[in-house]
């Protein structure tokens, strides 16, 4: 509905631009609220959780529909995911990493390797964009070389 409108309003660059902006609220939502809360409590299911989190972040069905395929999988991956970080992040401990870093990372190797959908460097381009907005300059350039290692090394040639 929304893309819909701003199809009308602006055309597919329009459309485009509206769904992008969707996604990196489903992002920041899941990645620093639902994930975060999941990490910190120890939770592993976010079924539990899901209505109360968005009866407090209301979105489009759209965005939900996104974010919570992000968080599942994500979570279900979650064992596979924390390995690869835990290989790529040279000479850093998985729990002693600022949990909204670990969380970026743990969404975008998903991103990357289990797909949503996104081509890998607009994955990589998300997780880096969320990791400025709410994490430091350095994070963001550690997130930005783990990413491209495991984007580079562990995704299929085409």
């Amino acid at each position: 509905m929304a893309a819909r409108a701003a199809w009308d309003a602006g055309g597919p660059g329009a459309a485009r631009e509206a769904l992008m902006g969707r996604r990196r609220k489903a992002r920041e939502l899941t990645l620093l609220q639902l994930l975060y809360q999941l990490d910190v409590q120890g939770e592993e299911d976010p079924r539990p959780h899901l209505d109360e989190f968005w009866r407090r972040h209301p979105v489009d069905p759209e965005a939900r529909e996104f974010a919570e395929a992000l968080v599942r999988g994500t979570k279900m991956h979650e064992g596979k995911i924390d390995e690869l970080i835990a290989r790529y992040a040279e000479h850093w401990e998985l729990e002693r990493m600022a949990v909204v870093d670990r969380n970026i990372l743990r969404q975008g190797i998903f991103e990357l390797l289990w797909g949503t959908g996104v081509p890998p460097k607009v994955a990589i381009n998300e997780a880096l964009e969320v990791a400025k907005k709410f994490s430091t300059h350095e994070s963001s350039r550690f997130i930005n070389g783990i990413l491209d290692r495991i984007h580079k090394e562990q995704t299929p040639a085409p």
